[in-house]
Order: structure tokens, then C-alpha cells, then sequence
């Protein structure tokens, strides 16, 4: 179960340890698409509110850490882009600490005014664009001393339930690349397409850092799947 086809990384990695109980034993089954599959839930724009795409306007208050800008395209396997399409994000804070029940560690504070997750709708030209903060590295229990590298997590949908693509995205020039095993899952051609580029241009002066990280949805230079994982 180690193959790797394409881009994406294996159900089964080794030095990722908790794919060897999630990592499916007999080959898979291809079940046939139904009415209900490719016609809904049926995600619009009255899902989406205003200000879901700034992580930084949630919760009354301006949440601790280096505020920036993450924006991008999101086209299909021969660059056209895919409008209306709805793309979620979920991050820890800037200490490294997820919002969730799942995330008990006393070792790093909770914000209050950050909820890290959000989500848009791209546009006529499949952009999409957050204003968040940048997210902390944080330690996990995998191997000794392992810390994940600073990322994001997306999720961009389809017309249907299940059409779905869920990855990561990291920031340039992290330390930990080279230690961190969920990476090293992606076969080594597609991991820069993980890890988005700075963007001075898209920057605003005095107020935010931007980055730009594009997701291709088919093809050649198609985005890498995200197994499930911190």
C-alpha cells in the first residue's frame, strides 16, 4: 500500500504512524455515483457570509500574531478557472493551537478572538483571497521531538458532497520540511506545489504580508490530495 500514483501521497506511509490503522488493507471498490451524490448538498452563496473570509473579524477582537494574506486561483487540469466554487480553510493560531476540543495542549494558549477557520467563494476568475494570521508550528506525538511545519488547511468543494479536495498548504522556507514525515509522504516532483510564494505585490504596506498559492483541481500539475492527518 506504499505505491504512490501521481501527485498524491499513499494511504500508507511508515514513518507516519497513524496510517497504519487508517490505511485501507484490501483493494478499493469504486462505487457508482447516485442521484444524491452529484446533486447535493448544493454549496451557493447564501451559505457564505460577508466577512467569512477574514479569520481576523470573527470574534470582536484582533487576534494575536503576524496578520497576512493568503490568495490564489483555483483552475482545472488545463488552467481554466473554476468560479463559484467554495474554498475552506482551518488553521492553529499563532501558538500553534487549533480551536477545537480535539486540541487539549495546556503547553500553548488558546485565543480568544480567533476561531482559525473561514471560508469564500471564488470569483468570475476562480480567485479567492483570506486575511488571517500566520499560523504556529506546534509539536505532535508521531516520533521524538516532532513539530508539524507552519500550515493551512483547505478544502475546496465541487457541485457536490462528493467532490471534494482537501491539502495543505505551507509557507516558504520552513526549517521543518526535512523533519516533518506528512510531507515527505508526497512524492518529491509535487511537494513545491504545496508551499506557496511570497507576494509583494498582492503585500499591504504597513498592515499585512501576502502569499500566493494557486490549486490546480486535475492534470499533471494538479494540487496533492491531503490524507487525514494534523
Amino acid at each position: 500500500m506504499t505505491d504512490v500514483a501521481g501527485p498524491h501521497p499513499p494511504y500508507n506511509w511508515p514513518d507516519y504512524g497513524s496510517t497504519r490503522w487508517r490505511a485501507p488493507h484490501r483493494p478499493l471498490v469504486v462505487l457508482p455515483e447516485n442521484l444524491t451524490e452529484v446533486t447535493g448538498p448544493v454549496f451557493g452563496s447564501d451559505r457564505v457570509e460577508e466577512w467569512d473570509n477574514d479569520l481576523t473579524l470573527q470574534y470582536g477582537g484582533e487576534p494575536l500574531g503576524q496578520r497576512i494574506i493568503v490568495h490564489g486561483q483555483v483552475v482545472d487540469g488545463d488552467g481554466r478557472a473554476v468560479p463559484g466554487t467554495l474554498v475552506e480553510v482551518w488553521q492553529a493560531n499563532a501558538a500553534g493551537r487549533y480551536h477545537h476540543p480535539g486540541d487539549e495542549r495546556d503547553s500553548a494558549p488558546l485565543d480568544p478572538h480567533f476561531s482559525g477557520a473561514g471560508r469564500t467563494l471564488t470569483d468570475a476568475e476562480g480567485r479567492y483571497r483570506f486575511v488571517t494570521i500566520k499560523p504556529g508550528a506546534y509539536p505532535w506525538k508521531n516520533h521524538q521531538n516532532a513539530w508539524r511545519p507552519a500550515h493551512i488547511h483547505f478544502s475546496v468543494f465541487g457541485r457536490a458532497f462528493t467532490q471534494r479536495l482537501v491539502t495543505q498548504m505551507y509557507f516558504p522556507e520552513d526549517p521543518l520540511f526535512a523533519y516533518d514525515p506528512i510531507l515527505a509522504s508526497v512524492p518529491a516532483a509535487a511537494r513545491p506545489r504545496l508551499v506557496a510564494s511570497f507576494d509583494l505585490a498582492a503585500t499591504k504596506p504597513e498592515w499585512a504580508l501576502a502569499f500566493r498559492w494557486d490549486i490546480v483541481l486535475r492534470g499533471q500539475g494538479a494540487t496533492p490530495f491531503e490524507r487525514p492527518g494534523p
